[in-house]
């Protein structure tokens, strides 16, 4: 059995709008002028990559793409909106979260993210008061599921594989944690977390 858990951010965490859960770009365009599809294409699908391993910069990348998609819309004025929008903290993991942490478990939060929504994450939304630590992609130049991502996230712990455990909601990082001696669970909807948990750590 494990006794660290490494707890994926978006889509078990954190899950879309404060309002509804839904996706953050829903309503971008009715709200900004920025096609969301355009954005996925010109931005998530063709600089994300790079972003998310520290690679390149957010701003100045998000900058070039918004001057051909949404020229009216400032860099910063689309991250603000963004971050303000994808930040449901899921209340139930949140508070199985504060309980594990109470008995002694150590938690932290593996993610792919860069480096201005990990600030986001810690300050605003005030989750480095709620976890140990929080392990991410841009900082350690790799990104899940790549392999060197789980050693990066054991190394900072100081864990052995078979000591941590991920909980996580894309089958491929489970399939990669696994495969490098971690414990790991899908995040289904299917069982809470304390559930997952009372099943996989060591107490």
């Amino acid at each position: 059995m494990a006794k660290c858990l490494m707890l994926d951010v978006d889509g078990v965490l954190i899950d879309g709008r404060p309002t509804d859960g839904q996706r953050w770009d829903k309503e971008l365009e009715q709200d900004l002028g920025v096609p969301s599809e355009a954005l996925i294409n010109a931005f998530f699908k063709s600089q994300w990559a790079e972003i998310v391993v520290g690679r390149k910069d957010l701003l100045p990348a998000l900058g070039s793409v918004l001057e051909r998609i949404a020229p009216q819309v400032k860099p910063q004025e689309l991250v603000d909106y963004w971050f303000k929008m994808d930040s449901r903290i899921v209340d139930d993991v949140l508070a199985d979260c504060r309980a594990a942490r109470c008995q002694g478990i150590p938690i932290y939060l593996a993610t792919n993210q860069e480096h201005m929504r990990v600030e986001h994450l810690r300050r605003t939304l005030a989750l480095s008061e709620e976890v140990d630590g929080i392990l991410y992609s841009a900082q350690a130049g790799f990104r899940k599921p790549q392999a060197e991502f789980f050693a990066y996230a054991a190394q900072a712990t100081g864990c052995q594989p078979h000591d941590l455990l991920l909980v996580d909601d894309t089958v491929a990082n489970v399939k990669a944690a696994r495969h490098e001696g971690w414990e790991a669970v899908h995040w289904d909807g299917s069982e809470t977390l304390s559930m997952i948990l009372d099943r996989c750590i060591r107490r």
